[in-house]
C-alpha cells in the first residue's frame, strides 16, 4: 500500500517517541496567489446536475455606429456578435491512506496530519490549475530591444520573440499601465489593476518606491492577500509557488537573469465554474479495519475568459528566453 506505515520510520515510525513534542510542524510552504483573482460568482449557478460543460457569451460592439441624422432621413440599422466560451468540468483530487497499525501505535494524531498535508497540497493544486489559465493570455510585452525603458514590443499571439534583458522598473510599469488603457481594459477594482511576481521580479521596483506601501495606510477596503504596494494604478502581489520561467514564452530561467514573468490584468479574466466545492473526505476502512484514508475532492474547472487579443484582460510581461 502506498501511503504512510508504521515500520518505515519517516512513512510514520517517526510519530512515536518516548519524547516526542506534541507540536506538529510542517514544511514551509509557498505562497499561492491566482485562484483569488478567479470570477467565481458568474459560474456560482453551475452547481450539481448541470452537465460538464459551462458556457459563457461575450457580447460584440454594434457593427457600425451611430450618427447624426436629418429630419428625412431613416434611423441605420446595425448588428453585433456573439461568440461563445466553454469550460469542462473535470474531477480533481489526491489522498493519503495510513494502516491501522500505525493509528494505533502513533502518539501523534495521524488523521490530523493527513488533513494538513492534504489541505496544503488542494491549495497549491488550484493554484496551478487558475494560473494556466492566466498564462493562456494573447498579449506579451517586453522592453523593445530587450533594454529599453521608455518603449516596449507587445506581441498579440501569446508568444514573445525577444530576449528580456532588464530588471522590471516604474518605467515600465507606466509603459504597462498606458497599453493596457489604451486597450480598454477594465480595471479589477476601482481604477486599479493587479500585477502577480516573484518577490525578486518586484525588487528593482520596490527600490525605485520606497514609499510603495503608504497606500495602505490610505484605507484602501479591500487589501488582497499577499498585496504588497499600489504604484501608478497597479496593486502588486507577490507569489512563491509558480515557479520562474513556468508562466509566459521561455520554458527555463532567463537567459539574462535580470527579471522574471509578471501577470498584469484587470477584471473578467479568468472563471471558475464548481459543481464540487473542495471538500475533505474520508476512506471507508478496508481489511477489516486495517487500512485508513482521508482525500481532498473537488469538482469544477478553470477557463480564461476572453481568449481573443482585441478583448484580452491580461497583460505578461515575458521574454523568449
Amino acid at each position: 500500500m502506498a501511503g504512510q506505515v508504521w515500520s518505515v520510520s519517516t512513512s510514520g515510525g517517526y510519530m512515536y517517541a518516548d519524547n516526542l513534542s506534541r507540536q506538529l510542524r510542517m514544511a514551509v510552504q509557498p505562497i499561492v496567489k491566482f485562484r483569488q483573482f478567479c470570477d467565481v460568482k458568474d459560474a456560482a449557478h453551475q452547481g450539481l446536475n448541470r452537465g460538464d460543460t459551462f458556457h459563457w457569451n461575450v457580447y460584440s460592439d454594434v457593427a457600425t455606429q451611430g450618427t447624426t441624422l436629418t429630419e428625412t432621413s431613416t434611423i441605420p440599422e446595425t448588428s453585433f456578435t456573439i461568440s461563445q466560451g466553454t469550460m469542462t468540468i473535470t474531477e480533481a483530487g489526491n489522498s493519503v491512506p495510513w494502516t491501522g497499525k500505525l493509528d494505533d501505535l502513533s502518539e501523534q494524531p495521524v488523521a490530523e496530519v493527513v488533513r494538513k498535508v492534504l489541505k496544503t497540497d488542494a491549495k497549491k493544486a488550484f493554484d496551478n490549475l487558475a494560473a494556466t489559465q492566466f498564462d493562456a493570455a494573447k498579449l506579451r510585452v517586453v522592453p523593445t530591444a530587450g533594454t529599453s525603458t521608455t518603449a516596449l514590443t507587445l506581441t498579440t499571439n501569446g508568444v514573445c520573440a525577444i530576449n528580456n534583458n532588464v530588471a522590471l522598473q516604474k518605467e515600465h510599469v507606466k509603459l504597462i499601465v498606458d497599453t493596457m488603457k489604451e486597450r480598454n481594459i477594465p480595471a479589477y477594482t476601482g481604477d486599479d489593476y493587479y500585477a502577480i511576481a516573484w518577490p525578486s521580479t518586484w525588487r528593482t521596483l520596490k527600490d525605485n518606491l520606497e514609499d510603495i506601501k503608504q497606500y495602505i495606510d490610505q484605507g484602501f477596503q479591500m487589501i488582497m492577500n499577499g498585496e504588497i504596494g499600489r504604484y501608478d494604478g497597479v496593486r502588486f502581489v507577490e507569489q512563491t509557488h509558480k515557479a520562474k520561467a513556468s508562466i509566459g514564452t521561455a520554458t527555463s530561467a532567463w537567459t539574462n537573469g535580470k527579471s522574471d514573468w509578471a501577470v498584469f490584468f484587470g477584471e473578467d479574466t479568468v472563471a471558475e465554474a464548481v459543481a464540487v466545492p473542495e471538500e475533505i473526505r474520508g476512506k471507508i476502512p478496508g481489511d477489516f479495519g486495517r487500512d485508513r484514508g482521508i482525500a481532498w475532492y473537488y469538482l469544477g474547472g478553470f477557463g480564461i475568459v476572453h481568449t481573443q487579443a482585441a478583448q484580452s484582460r491580461i497583460v505578461i510581461w515575458d521574454s523568449a528566453a
